[in-house]
């Protein structure tokens, strides 16, 4: 029988990473039907981000700081752990700047820690990612704990 062909798009199994390693996302420009959606879907309602013609202490048309982290979390997964992801298992964030409807942001990872679990064929890894803008600006970095799939068992 013939071995299948790797899967397109397949994150990293846990013993493929490296602290150390670095990796970025690509970027995305947030929009006005992002910033909708996303208070619609949450509730977050809040003038701030529903009402156009209100700049507050933030300025204009700021998104909120988990819509940015959603947006992130969406790029780097499809790049890092899809397919291989299990479990998210603990995150902080620190929002450093506004990011507005109009901005692009992307992010860049790097590998903190990771170590195999004591049970299965999983690791833990550690991951700082730094959220920049197209001004190059910090606008986010969280550090994020997830439980990554191991590589299948190859048997004899």
């Amino acid at each position: 029988m013939t071995e299948a062909p790797p899967l397109l798009g397949q994150g990293f199994h846990w013993q493929e990473l490296q602290p150390g390693q670095r990796f970025r996302s690509f970027r995305r420009t947030v929009t006005e039907a992002d910033l909708i959606g996303f208070v619609t879907l949450t509730g977050m309602q809040e003038p701030l981000f529903v009402d156009a013609t209100l700049a507050g202490a933030l300025g204009a048309r700021p998104v909120p700081a988990a819509l940015t982290h959603a947006l992130i979390e969406g790029m780097v997964l499809a790049g890092m752990a899809h397919g291989t992801g299990l479990a998210l298992l603990e995150t902080h964030i620190r929002a450093r700047a506004p990011v507005r409807v109009g901005d692009t942001i992307g992010a860049e990872v790097l590998v903190a820690s990771v170590r195999p679990t004591t049970t299965g064929n999983r690791g833990v890894v550690v991951s700082e990612i730094t959220v920049r803008n197209q001004r190059d600006e910090v606008v986010m970095d969280y550090t994020v704990t997830r439980l990554l799939a191991g590589r299948a068992e190859q048997r004899a």
